[in-house]
């Protein structure tokens, strides 16, 4: 409900989903009314009301997502798939939805989540420290190797999840097996999770802002 230049954060997963124009329905799943009335402006769904029991900060959101399926298809015959869209992710675009799509589609998974790659920290070098201030790597191998000999690696994003609706509804969760991964970029892949997240994002939306506006 916070607003995000001008809007409430979840607006920008609504819109983008809208945009997108490959879902038959956009649904939020949410047990509180204000962001019930606020989604349903910006042209969401809102059939039910997400039960308290799934509605704390320890259930799994996927699980969410599988009560959306079975309210809303309890025979589980009428969606082949389903998308999951963070709403604290208000920078994906409408096109990430539907090339990521695409890319689920066209290599017959059961499962796709977004994700992006690192940025200037490296991953593989990554310590732990203890009381005393004693650095542990992670990866005592890869500690000792050049970053350019290290392979990429990639963290996931909660931008847009793909899963085939029988599958999710088997696994119950979007980390299956063979799930594969599709790539966005840093720059739209922001998981506001804190107020350093909110301000990286209002730096990254003001700027991609500014660059359309020079760029006409």
């Amino acid at each position: 409900m916070r607003l995000f230049f001008g809007k409430p954060l979840i607006a920008y997963t609504i819109e983008a989903a809208t945009e997108s124009g490959v879902f038959e329905r956009i649904i939020v799943s949410t047990d509180d009314q204000a962001i019930a009335e606020t989604a349903h402006q910006y042209g969401a769904e809102i059939p039910f009301m997400r039960d308290a029991s799934l509605s704390d900060d320890m259930t799994p959101v996927s699980l969410a997502s599988v009560d959306a399926l079975h309210r809303v298809d309890p025979g589980g015959v009428q969606y082949q798939y389903i998308a999951q869209l963070m709403a604290n992710c208000p920078l994906r675009t409408a096109d990430d939805i539907r090339i990521s799509y695409k890319q689920f589609v066209g290599d017959n998974v059961e499962s796709q989540i977004s994700v992006t790659r690192y940025g200037w920290q490296n991953p593989w070098w990554a310590m732990r420290r203890t009381a005393t201030n004693e650095l542990r790597p992670l990866f005592e191998r890869e500690i000792v190797q050049r970053s350019q000999d290290l392979p990429d690696v990639f963290c996931p994003t909660g931008c847009v999840w793909w899963a085939k609706t029988s599958a999710l509804r088997r696994e119950k969760t979007f980390h299956m097996a063979k799930r594969t991964g599709w790539e966005i970029p840093w720059q739209r892949a922001v998981d506001i999770d804190t107020e350093e997240d909110w301000a990286m994002a209002e730096l990254l939306k003001h700027l991609s802002t500014t660059n359309k506006q020079i760029h006409g």
